[in-house]
């Protein structure tokens, strides 16, 4: 896990992230546009939100069990 540092006038903000399998996703652009304006509705980026969205449904097949934080992160709306 490398660290990054972020610096503003009167802040250093200083975070972790985990190493993440990279691979490149061909996307239909409206199911991208859809995703991003669901993305922006809740404050996340679009691979913040494709993420979100395969863990939900890694849950409710039962192949995720609730509450299992990611590789390297904490859980995130369970």
């Amino acid at each position: 896990m490398r660290a990054r540092y972020i610096e503003r006038p009167g802040f250093v903000w200083v975070y972790t992230m985990a190493k993440k399998k990279q691979f490149p996703l061909r996307l239909d652009p409206d199911l991208y546009k859809a995703i991003e304006q669901w993305a922006n509705d809740e404050f996340r980026s679009v691979n913040g939100q494709i993420e979100y969205l395969l863990k939900q449904c890694l849950i409710k097949a039962g192949r995720w069990k609730a509450g299992q934080p990611l590789e390297g992160g904490k859980d995130v709306d369970a």
